[in-house]
């Protein structure tokens, strides 16, 4: 049996790489596609994908925040590019020694964060709007069979 990982890449096929995460093949391709992961490492066209530990936790993170926040694909989109921006901004903190241009990437950092926090507060509002109308549905179906049972 032949092994998932190529000899010449550490890591996994896509089709491993998709159970691992809890999705599919084509949900993998389709977010490559569209931007919202990057390639798999070593894909040269007519060979296979090829994912490393990394690139399925990112996976998992895409398809959690998706899930947890009811995300559309550009959102979606918008929190990923964030999330690389705020990954490139930690590594230049890490290099740089400059207490001035440490607290520009800071800054920086967290206009990032502040608009992720934004969509969170956007999603939690409909959340609570949708629970508000649920409850009062509720508070009118119990009226209605007390009073048919009354």
């Amino acid at each position: 049996m032949a092994s998932a990982a190529s000899p010449t890449h550490t890591g996994v096929r896509i089709g491993v790489a998709a159970k691992q995460a809890g999705t599919t093949t084509r949900t993998i391709r389709y977010y490559e596609e569209i931007g919202l992961l990057p390639p798999s490492v070593g894909h040269v066209e007519g060979k296979h994908r090829v994912y490393t530990e990394d690139d399925v936790d990112r996976i998992r993170e895409v398809l959690r925040l998706k899930h947890l926040l009811g995300l559309t694909l550009e959102e979606l989109k918008e929190v990923v590019e964030a999330e690389e921006a705020r990954a490139e901004l930690r590594a230049r903190f890490k290099r740089e020694d400059d207490p001035a241009q440490r607290k520009v990437i800071l800054n920086e950092a967290l206009g990032y964060i502040e608009r992720q926090i934004e969509l969170v507060h956007r999603r939690r509002a409909e959340m609570d709007e949708l629970e508000s109308e649920l409850t009062a549905k509720r508070r009118r179906v119990k009226t209605r069979l007390r009073n048919l049972a009354g």
